[in-house]
């Protein structure tokens, strides 16, 4: 195993208090992304890809080098990724003045490989998947004596994704979808949300579900199946996210590619927001999960150009269903003199004008402007 610059423990040691101590950290580096509300889905959404690098893995990675640094830990970091983490910490690196090396798979998206040059990390493709590329960087970690740098298994690394937790609270939902691959961000976010009372679900694409097996039980390896969302295609989950997830979380929710693909289409035609594959996930799986005020992780929008052409010349989504209109309730009864019971109003009669038969004139005085009378939570409508 390589070494990653902690003393390892037992039992998870991250906690509430290390998010809250990552967001002290990152505030002076990264702004806080914005909340969008989609009508049509009627779901809020976070929107992490429009995150520096565009994803949220830029927090995760800045972090672990920051509380490194805290520590006296100076040396080189090696890491592992698909894409949206190299870029992370390409970036971070680049901030601290640190040296970096990336390991990514052979069919990354381009989009994400020139990311990562261009803020001078040196990039190594190896092997096929995340898994491969994986175990290829922890071999190097250990030849050249680098810092090796998970994607989502590591304490820091966990608690600097759960700051999106923080940022989503004051909106108060009552349930946050989120992504899952390796589980870093389920976790930190549920470690966030958790003691508010908010439920956290994660969602996975079919065939891509190592996840929702191991929570429960089978810690099998798995081929993931191809996916337009290459950044959760995970063989095996994380050690410490794995009991952090099957802790936290309320639900995993498995998600067809069909509808993977038709959300981010509609992601792109109606409210105008590029999302990759693994960044639309969370939204695909809001239909399936009950809620008053969902809100939804859109986790990254690094996706090549040339797919996003393909789907948007293939895919017709659906039309979506028209907003209801809220009906009032009835009328009261109006009360006649000398009738014990209200009468019902007659629908059909109309009103009739009273004609002013007074011999002056009455001037009415003009109406001070009424101020603006604020929205119930019930008309309200995520």
């Amino acid at each position: 195993m390589p070494d990653t610059g902690r003393a390892s423990t037992g039992e998870p040691d991250v906690g509430v208090a290390d998010v809250l101590a990552a967001q002290s950290r990152l505030r002076r580096f990264l702004p806080v992304t914005p909340m969008h509300l989609a009508e049509r889905f009627g779901v809020m959404l976070k929107l992490e890809n429009l995150q520096r690098t565009g994803s949220y893995k830029v927090r995760g990675a800045l972090n672990a080098m920051l509380a490194a640094r805290e520590r006296g830990d100076e040396r080189p970091v090696i890491c592992a990724s698909a894409g949206n983490h190299a870029q992370g910490v390409a970036w971070a690196a680049y901030r601290l003045g640190v040296q970096a090396i990336t390991v990514m798979p052979h069919g990354a998206p381009q989009t994400k490989i020139a990311g990562v040059t261009h803020w001078g990390a040196t990039v190594r493709q190896h092997g096929d998947s995340y898994d491969e590329a994986y175990a290829f960087a922890c071999q190097l970690a250990e030849q050249y004596g680098y810092r090796f740098l998970s994607a989502f298994d590591d304490p820091d690394v966990i608690a600097g994704q759960g700051t999106i937790g923080i940022e989503i609270a004051p909106h108060a939902p009552d349930v946050v979808i989120v992504p899952i691959g390796g589980g870093g961000l389920a976790s930190g976010v549920a470690l966030a949300l958790k003691s508010q009372g908010v439920r956290v679900v994660g969602a996975q694409v079919e065939g891509v579900d190592s996840m929702a097996r191991a929570i429960r039980g089978d810690v099998r390896e798995i081929a993931p199946a191809k996916s337009l969302a290459d950044g959760v295609r995970v063989k095996v989950p994380g050690f410490l996210t794995r009991r952090l997830c099957a802790r936290l979380l309320d639900d995993v929710v498995i998600v067809r590619e069909a509808e993977l693909r038709e959300t981010l289409v509609r992601l792109a035609l109606e409210e105008n927001l590029i999302a990759e594959g693994a960044g639309a996930l969370a939204l695909a799986a809001g239909r399936r999960v009950a809620g008053r005020r969902k809100c939804a992780v859109v986790s990254g929008g690094n996706i090549d150009a040339a797919i996003l052409a393909q789907l948007l010349s293939e895919v017709r989504p659906r039309p979506p269903r028209k907003p209801r209109r809220r009906s009032r309730g009835p009328e009261p009864a109006a009360a006649v003199p000398g009738d014990g019971a209200a009468r019902k109003p007659n629908p059909l009669a109309k009103r009739r004008t009273v004609a002013n038969l007074s011999s002056k004139p009455t001037i009415s005085a003009p109406k001070a402007p009424t101020a603006p009378q604020p929205v119930s939570e019930e008309e309200f409508t995520w």
